[in-house]
């Protein structure tokens, strides 16, 4: 997908710090004594790096070549280890009930509906009973909603700025409890800040657990 292998080349899109919610989430994890956690759409490492360091055996799905090389080569820099494939995210290439832990912020609402359902089918699978995964997905409440060219409900293809031609798919509470039916829904909110021209930005923080009982 030569669009994310050219978002990659721009510095502003390899951010250096883990996001706020996954560094609570992991310190959660560590309590509950996980161990196995997949980053899935790794990006260009951030996430991938930070749980490394923090002593999880990690996993890492994504889609962009260059995007692997620079997770590759930041780990090799600080002499940690991870397991990396390139996959698009509704394929996990890995076993059932593998991971006590997902963590996928900003990547699955990159996609038609459709393939974002694959996408948490396969999360199901490879989520051991009781693991948890932490996403960060878009919201309506966004200023983006409805810009570019409408692809079907709720998904529009971005025509101007960094992410030229990638799909966007927002979702509001309704839609994410339907999204995430077979799932425990242990948090779900909304983040939202105003930047400077008064423009409202708005994901959703979603925390979702698989059953022991499954």
């Amino acid at each position: 997908m030569p669009q994310w292998d050219e978002l990659f080349r721009d510095e502003r899109f390899r951010w250096p710090e883990p996001a706020e919610e996954v560094v609570a989430f992991a310190q959660e994890l560590k309590r509950r004594g996980a161990r196995r956690v997949l980053d899935l759409g790794f990006g260009a490492g951030r996430h991938v790096v930070y749980l490394a360091r923090e002593g999880f055996a990690v996993c890492g799905t994504d889609i962009s070549p260059r995007g692997l090389e620079y997770t590759e080569a930041w780990l090799q820099k600080e002499g940690l280890r991870a397991d990396l494939q390139l996959s698009d995210m509704t394929v996990i290439p890995y076993p059932n009930q593998y991971f006590d832990a997902i963590v996928s912020t900003y990547v699955i609402h990159h996609n038609t509906l459709d393939n974002i359902r694959r996408c948490v089918d396969e999360m199901y699978r490879v989520l051991a009973p009781g693991g948890r995964a932490l996403l960060i997905l878009q919201s309506k409440r966004s200023y983006h909603y409805g810009h570019g060219e409408k692809l079907e409900p709720d998904t529009f293809v971005a025509e101007h700025g960094a992410d030229t031609g990638i799909p966007h798919h927002f979702f509001d509470e309704a839609g994410l409890r339907d999204l995430f039916a077979d799932f425990i829904i242990v948090t779900l909110y909304a983040d939202e800040f105003e930047d400077e021209e008064h423009r409202r930005h708005s994901h959703w923080v979603v925390i979702v657990e698989r059953s022991k009982s499954t």
